[in-house]
């Protein structure tokens, strides 16, 4: 295929390095010309994965890509960018979402931004260092089209890189952006050092909200246990590649918000998703202690004091 990626972060270029990897035709669209002169010039992304040999990809600009010619654009920039560049693509091939958040103005899921062409989005627990490591995983496409969902995971699916099919893609696209915010949650209780039980519960009753607020919105309960859903939470809310969970606990030890994105150097997206899922979920009259939790913290709460008042809850059936 000929495979535009849009965005040279981290997953992006990561993405590009395992298509190329399948003999792909592959162009990483960046942001700015200053770094895809410097792919162009080295064969590496100076500062998303560094160690990742780039040589068998085409680096351009977003604006020069050639998207119009493509068979797949897959779209790897931040959720609040997501709106603004799938309105601007040429064409009519279909798009690969890499993108884990909804679209902060809106609560959208970003699958429902995609108009008048073929949309799948892609998730699971897929670390970007490790995947351009060669290091095995396993991921989800899901797509109401499955005739889409499969030619893309033949496309990709290698014994490194296992490719399952999911025709879910509410419950896909609400695991990929809940989990992050689970994972600040998670990493708060890393930063308070209160230990692995609290943070076990705390990821647990995580996928029970994740679910509730799928179910209300129309997914499938039975997506939310398998890869997109506690498959991606336990990696994101454990590792210590995990950006949200870092985030979360450097929050939790004083840090602003901002101070820890500027610590961590990337885009935190559980930091964008979290009002938009609060926001989403009141809509739809669905409880979330723990998005709500976060969302009152990341707008100066006490931490300490909201544990407390979680922990108080009325004891209820599980």
């Amino acid at each position: 295929m000929k495979v535009v990626v849009v965005g040279g972060g981290s997953w992006g270029t990561a993405f590009a390095w395992l298509l190329a990897e399948h003999d792909h035709e592959t162009t990483l669209a960046c942001r700015d010309s200053v770094q895809a002169e410097a792919i162009a010039a080295t064969g590496h992304n100076p500062r998303y994965l560094p160690l990742a040999r780039l040589d068998r990809i085409t680096a351009t600009t977003i604006a020069e890509a050639p998207v119009a010619g493509a068979d797949l654009v897959a779209v790897a920039v931040p959720s609040s960018a997501f709106a603004e560049v799938v309105r601007a693509l040429p064409g009519d091939c279909p798009v690969l979402s890499l993108t884990k958040g909804l679209d902060p103005e809106t609560s959208q899921r970003l699958s429902t931004l995609v108009v008048d062409r073929p949309v799948a989005c892609l998730s699971g627990p897929n670390f970007a260092e490790e995947i351009a490591a060669g290091l095995p995983a396993a991921t989800v496409i899901a797509s109401e089209d499955e005739a889409l969902a499969v030619r893309l995971q033949d496309a990709i699916n290698s014994p490194t890189f296992r490719v399952y099919v999911n025709t879910d893609i509410v419950g896909v696209e609400f695991c990929g952006a809940a989990k992050n915010v689970m994972a600040l949650a998670a990493g708060g209780v890393d930063g308070l050092g209160l230990g692995d039980n609290a943070k076990a519960g705390v990821i647990t009753r995580g996928v029970a909200e994740m679910a509730r607020l799928g179910q209300a919105a129309g997914a499938r309960v039975e997506t939310f246990a398998g890869l997109a859903g506690m498959g991606d939470l336990m990696v994101t809310c454990w590792s210590k590649l995990g950006r949200n969970r870092r985030a979360g606990a450097l929050i939790a030890r004083g840090r602003t918000a901002e101070e820890a994105v500027a610590e961590i150097g990337q885009v935190v997206e559980g930091l964008n998703t979290a009002a938009p899922l609060r926001d989403l979920a009141r809509r739809l009259s669905v409880d979330l202690p723990i998005t709500e939790a976060v969302c009152s913290v990341l707008g100066g709460e006490s931490l300490t004091d909201l544990v407390g008042d979680i922990m108080g809850r009325t004891p209820k059936s599980e």
